[in-house]
């Protein structure tokens, strides 16, 4: 392996390329290397200044140090969208492309088998497939997305020099197979790449929930007007904790409910067990009188008898296992 080399580097890939068939991919490829020669003329670098390294549906250009970054960054920023903006009005659909592009400097060493190889450069790669950067070129209308490493930020970006916009840049960390890489992104930060807040991080308090009585719980164990605006903070912190809810089964709160004949079981009152015929009828008082009953359920004052008590011949004898009410 030769020993490594200073190089600024420029890797520029097609938004899913895979997602296109064998024949608009070699297409693409083509454009691809017509974008960017022509960006690296406009921009005065000279084609023996440059190395590049084919990567299928990316490129990488190794530009000699003596070529200053800014003069590379200028040329990126400005003159590749233009460059590819000319190239996809003259095509179809099925034939445009967007690029995320990484501008990266550092030391690359070439080995036995002519393949560029070093940490610099394997850093480089990650910024350019990382998710936070094909978020970026995916949610902005323009068919470019750049990002600078740490080191082109520190010595070239921050110092404002001419046409290149550091207020622009923004500070972003993205994630990788071996940890987060610090970067800064040219151009807004996409939505699905901002950070979530830390658990322990202070966030913004829930909005209260009114109750029954439409007020809030205040900040302090108290309440807060609700909608109706009825009651105050003090008023509502004194009053007196709702009941439990009573345990679940049936409640009679008045009236005459009226079960039809069925199986009486379980604990009973007034009844002896056994199969109960005809309607058992409970807290009739109030209710609707039974035919030959005063509506307090009881037997007329003149003595008539109940035209549906059943009569002595009508009662099961002793000993047959069934009991009627007693």
């Amino acid at each position: 392996m030769n020993d490594p080399v200073n190089r600024t580097m420029l890797l520029v890939d097609i938004e899913k390329f895979s997602d296109r068939d064998d024949v608009e991919q070699a297409f693409l490829r083509r454009m691809l290397y017509d974008v960017v020669d022509r960006t690296m003329e406009r921009a005065g670098i000279d084609e023996t200044l440059r190395l590049r390294a084919d990567q299928g549906d990316s490129v990488m250009e190794f530009i000699d140090p003596n070529v200053p970054v800014p003069q590379v960054l200028r040329s990126v920023i400005s003159e590749l969208p233009a460059q590819l903006k000319a190239v996809n009005r003259m095509a179809s659909r099925a034939a445009q492309m967007r690029l995320r592009t990484v501008v990266a400097s550092g030391f690359i060493a070439l080995d036995e088998r002519g393949i560029w190889v070093g940490g610099d450069l394997n850093h480089a790669c990650r910024l350019l497939d990382a998710d936070l950067l094909r978020a970026a070129l995916r949610e902005r209308p323009g068919d470019v997305a750049l990002c600078v490493s740490q080191s082109v930020w520190t010595g070239i970006v921050r110092h404002h020099h001419l046409g290149i916009p550091a207020e622009e840049f923004h500070e972003v960390t993205l994630a990788s197979k071996n940890g987060p890489l610090p970067a800064w992104l040219l151009g807004p930060v996409p939505v699905s790449g901002q950070t979530a807040p830390s658990p322990g991080a202070a966030g913004p308090a829930p909005t209260p929930v009114p109750d029954a009585s439409g007020e809030r719980p205040g900040p302090a164990g108290g309440t807060e007007a609700g909608p109706s605006g009825g009651g105050s903070a003090s008023t509502s912190a004194s009053a007196p904790a709702p009941a439990a809810p009573p345990p679940a089964g049936i409640h009679f709160t008045g009236g005459a409910p009226a079960f039809g004949g069925s199986l009486v079981m379980g604990n009973q009152h007034g009844v002896s067990g056994g199969r109960v015929d005809g309607d058992v009828v409970m807290g009739s008082v109030g209710g609707p009188a039974r035919p030959g009953r005063t509506p307090d359920g009881h037997a007329p004052a003149d003595g008539s008898p109940d035209q549906h008590a059943p009569s002595p011949d009508d009662r099961q004898p002793p000993g047959t296992g069934e009991a009627g009410p007693r």
